[in-house]
């Protein structure tokens, strides 16, 4: 008795093109995405009526009410102010700087602060604040 050997080719499902169509998306995603840098200190905001949430604020500069100030989760000097703005603005030309000031900081140091960004190149400058509802 002769057997019978079934030429039936097996399903195959190729998912090349699937994967490659994921890696370009990732890619895509990666170098579109701007992430925040934090300032990596603990502020309390004050609270104001005009406050309003802004898109490309990716600077951050944090001063604590003990007249710390903060930036990319790193206590720095006055001095020290300016190089690291003009190092993140080369990073993202299209940034902005944030103020986070505490409440309780002092307007001379967040005078000072400012100064230091206007004279590393960058004009638009923020200060965070809280609305009065949350």
């Amino acid at each position: 008795m002769a057997r019978r050997h079934s030429t039936q080719e097996d399903a195959e499902i190729n998912i090349t093109p699937m994967l490659d169509i994921v890696f370009i998306m990732l890619i895509f995603f990666i170098v579109t995405t701007s992430f925040t840098k934090e300032t990596g200190a603990v502020i309390t905001k004050p609270e104001a009526e005009q406050a309003r949430q802004l898109r490309n604020g990716t600077i951050l500069i944090g001063i604590r009410s003990n007249d710390d100030i903060w930036m990319a989760k790193r206590l720095i000097e006055l001095r020290e102010v300016r190089s690291m703005v003009e190092r993140a603005k080369a990073e993202n030309p299209e940034g902005s700087v944030v103020i986070v000031a505490d409440k309780e900081s002092r307007i001379g140091l967040v005078t000072l602060v400012m100064d230091q960004v206007r004279l590393a190149g960058v004009q638009g400058i923020s200060i965070s604040a809280e609305n009065p509802g949350g």
